[in-house]
């Protein structure tokens, strides 16, 4: 059975709209395709290696990623590292750039777990910057113009040779996510 990682964005969790979506769809339309959404913490370095260490107890199964905003920044880091598939919503691609407003004492958006950012923190998610995509077949992007939270120009660019559908309007949510589902299925295991 294959792994699906779905990876949840900065400041969400596994019951965010789109992991939820992303789980029922999956489990009417791909039961062979077990889907796992971690809970990712709020700093890089902890996020990764509990990400890394999920990915290296799957292997040598097939293991998948789907990303939304920080979290496919970290499915980059990963499809990178392993040579995984990815889909990628919205996706930061700098994110140390607009970290410095989460300084100080911040609540979970779902959870309303209270957490403490910290500069060094920002660095953590420096030194894992991926300044080049050496993997272009494994990326699949899903943009929206409308993103109010990141500039998908800035992914538009990173990604460039990447399957990338861009459209017009939208927000950093990705409206109507759940009706590109059955292409994400589609693009992660047909390889």
């Amino acid at each position: 059975m294959s792994l699906l990682l779905y990876l949840h964005g900065f400041n969400s969790s596994p019951q965010s709209k789109k992991a939820i979506q992303t789980q029922s769809w999956f489990r009417e339309y791909a039961p062979q395709v077990m889907f796992y959404c971690p809970k990712l913490p709020p700093y890089a370095s902890a996020a990764i290696d509990k990400l890394k260490k999920i990915i290296e107890e799957a292997l040598p199964r097939r293991v998948y990623l789907i990303g939304s905003s920080m979290g496919g920044f970290f499915a980059t880091c990963l499809s990178e590292q392993y040579n995984l598939r990815a889909v990628l919503i919205n996706p930061a691609v700098n994110p140390s750039r607009g970290l410095s407003n989460w300084v100080g004492e911040n609540q979970n958006y779902i959870t309303g777990e209270h957490w403490v950012f910290e500069p060094q923190h920002i660095d953590e998610y420096s030194e894992l910057n991926c300044s080049q995509i050496q993997f272009k077949k494994n990326y699949k992007l899903l943009l929206q113009t409308g993103d109010e939270v990141l500039d998908y120009r800035d992914a538009q660019h990173h990604y460039q040779g990447c399957e990338i559908i861009l459209e017009q309007g939208g927000d950093h949510s990705f409206v109507n996510y759940e009706k590109h589902l059955p292409s994400i299925h589609q693009f992660l295991v047909n390889e």
